[in-house]
């Protein structure tokens, strides 16, 4: 492989096709289905996915097939296949995923931004969506035409863009079992939906946390009353729930209070999470848009890397019954409702933990309070098995080819449902879950954008590996090891 023509070719592809093509993307309010509940007739969903395909099937690869698969009732799935090409393997897979559904808009955008608004400055484009995870399908496309151009060789390539992602993925178990024959068994798996420490190096995800949430309502009367009538005699809806609540976190330290909802951490990740912290120092928590004078939760800089990839922790992301400030009359409310997110570790099983979350919040409600927990997800993390050699090295001399710097490794806060379900489905295949979501670029949040230079070298990194892939696969080293490894707890040990 010429480094230096990868890189001359990613570059131009994403500078003449890719950015106008994620500059149009972002103008589509292609919200998940969870937070556009009219997405069918809204017809968002059908304008990104047509877009896509437009760019996918206009590209010069050879026996491509691309076709948008629709199961009903669910969300659409483009699904492309690629023949293996200049002497790489047949009978070998590679997988590469990404999602085109996109978080709601958010507000606290900066006056001259917006989620449905792109806007380049200097190298970064702004905007929902761009890097979560818009630029998914053509960075995997155009990792793929980099190998071509020099002939290199590449297994089979199965190209996955779902469209609930941001949903959980709910509709995607049901696209797998359907092409299961069609995709075969993959011994490598790419995900470009991930994270990645600083822009200076290749980050890989080794795990990812799991989630269980839903909404918690609290209600004491069947309307509205004078509070200075039935305050002292009605108790508070919101007192009440700050109760609830207190059953599960630490309300000081935000340490989560059910034993069952903490694990150990394995060696090999605590010793990642020391080697990040080392490496990031200080960005570890100031990639964040703290208000003045704030801190974090801690100083140990490893204790914070891992407090956000390897512990349960709650966010309340949602409230209903409270009126805004300017409408907020002297009423003690009939109810209160907020919206619970609680990320999981790792290894913990999502179901036991959405039970257990239900268990702690509804028994024995105070004054008999109606108090219900309508969970919306429950899922598991995932823990990536044991690093192949060959990936170890390919991974590695990627991110130098490119980067200049070695390869990091860390688990990220966030939940791919896809990876705990690929892992399952297919114990023996290998993982690199990478991205372009660094310091400060704000996913989900306001300003959220993608660092274009990061992109390219993303894109580079990856056709690096998928040729590297075939070279090992003819070797015989992409079978055998991983499947030991996936035949643990959806993989304990390694990275990546």
């Amino acid at each position: 492989m010429d480094a230096s023509r990868v890189e001359a070719f990613v570059s131009r592809k994403w500078d003449d096709e890719i950015v106008p093509q994620l500059v149009d993307y972002i103008r589509i309010p292609c919200k998940s289905p969870m937070f556009d509940a009219d997405w069918v007739a809204n017809g968002y969903m059908d304008k990104a996915v047509a877009q896509m395909v437009a760019w996918a099937r206009a590209q010069a690869i050879d026996g491509m097939v691309l076709e948008v698969v629709r199961l009903e009732g669910r969300t659409p799935l483009i699904y492309i296949e690629i023949p293996a090409a200049n002497g790489g393997p047949a009978d070998d897979c590679v997988l590469l995923y990404g999602h085109m559904d996109k978080q709601p808009e958010m507000t606290g955008w900066d006056d001259d931004l917006g989620p449905w608004t792109p806007v380049i400055k200097g190298d970064r484009l702004y905007g929902r969506g761009g890097a979560d995870d818009g630029y998914a399908i053509f960075g995997s496309l155009t990792a793929i035409m980099a190998l071509r151009e020099q002939g290199l060789p590449h297994a089979r390539c199965v190209v996955v863009i779902e469209a609930c992602e941001e949903s959980g993925s709910y509709d995607l178990p049901a696209y797998v079992d359907h092409l299961a024959p069609r995709i075969g068994k993959p011994s490598l798996v790419v995900c470009l939906d991930s994270g990645c420490g600083n822009y200076e190096q290749l980050w890989c995800t080794t795990s990812l946390r799991g989630l269980a949430g839903g909404n918690l309502t609290v209600r004491v009367l069947h309307e509205g009353v004078h509070s200075g009538d039935a305050s002292g005699v009605v108790p508070s809806s919101f007192r009440i729930l700050r109760e609830l609540l207190s059953r599960i976190e630490d309300a000081t330290t935000g340490r989560i209070l059910i034993d069952g909802m903490h694990v150990e951490v394995p060696a090999e990740r605590m010793a990642q999470a020391q080697e990040a912290a080392r490496v990031l120092g200080a960005a570890v928590y100031d990639k964040f848009p703290f208000m003045d004078g704030m801190s974090p939760m801690g100083d140990d800089l490893t204790e914070l890397v891992l407090n956000r990839t390897w512990r349960p922790a709650l966010s309340v992301t949602g409230a209903d019954g409270l009126p805004s400030l300017q409408s907020a009359g002297n009423v003690l409310r009939p109810f209160t409702a907020v919206k619970l997110s609680l990320r999981l570790p790792p290894t913990l099983d999502g179901k036991r933990a959405g039970e257990l979350l239900e268990e702690a919040i509804t028994a024995n409600p105070p004054y008999g309070a109606h108090v219900t927990l309508e969970l919306e997800k429950a899922s598991s993390g995932w823990n990536a098995p044991a690093l192949s050699p060959w990936l170890d090295t390919a991974i590695g001399e990627a991110s130098r080819a490119f980067f200049g710097e070695p390869a990091m490794y860390m688990g990220e806060g966030g939940s791919i449902p896809f990876m705990g379900m690929l892992g399952e489905k297919f114990p023996g295949a290998q993982f690199m879950i990478t991205g372009v979501l660094g310091p400060h670029s704000n996913a989900h949040g306001p300003n959220e954008f993608l660092h274009i230079p990061m992109g390219k070298r993303v894109t580079a990194c990856v056709s690096h590996v998928v040729h590297r892939h075939a070279l090992a696969s003819a070797r015989g080293e992409t079978t055998g090891v991983a499947a030991v490894a996936g035949g643990e707890h959806r993989g304990d040990h390694g990275c990546c």
